[in-house]
């Protein structure tokens, strides 16, 4: 069950009006309406006072709505990956690029040069981005075997 209709099912039990939970909650009738109707969702303070109001805990409301489950661990992966300043693609790509340079510099090829050096451009830039792609490639087979 999403969460709008979990609100709107305890708001009902209660016997409240869209505005008095918002007045409890000092917002605007509209947030309510917007949670109850999944158009958004409300940040941890106001699920804590919905909460106390509803007589329920989050992990309840957080249970029960796998996309809101969904949603909070793609915040947290996001989070801790502008926690990195430098991830390891850039230190892959920056070493495949120094690698192509001495191994033209060597052999005397300058091809050799611009392709690892176009590779190492893309690890370094884009090193998130293919790990992402691996990591839904990998839930994907697993979901589907």
């Amino acid at each position: 069950m999403r969460l709008g209709n979990q609100l709107q099912k305890l708001r009902e039990e209660q016997k409240m009006s869209q505005e008095e939970v918002a007045e409890q909650l000092s917002v605007s009738v509209q947030h309510i309406h917007k949670w109850e109707n999944n158009k958004s969702y409300p940040d941890i303070q106001h699920l804590l006072k919905l909460s106390d109001i509803y007589e329920t805990t989050i992990d309840e409301f957080i249970k029960k709505d796998a996309t809101l489950q969904n949603r909070l661990n793609i915040e947290e992966e996001e989070k801790e990956d502008e926690d990195e300043l430098f991830h390891p693609g850039f230190y892959i790509g920056i070493g495949i690029m120094f690698l192509g340079t001495f191994l033209s510099l060597i052999i005397g090829n300058l091809t050799i040069m611009m392709v690892t050096n176009i590779a190492g451009m893309l690890i370094t830039c884009f090193y998130k981005n293919i790990l992402k792609l691996l990591k839904d490639i990998k839930k994907d087979f697993y979901e589907q075997g």
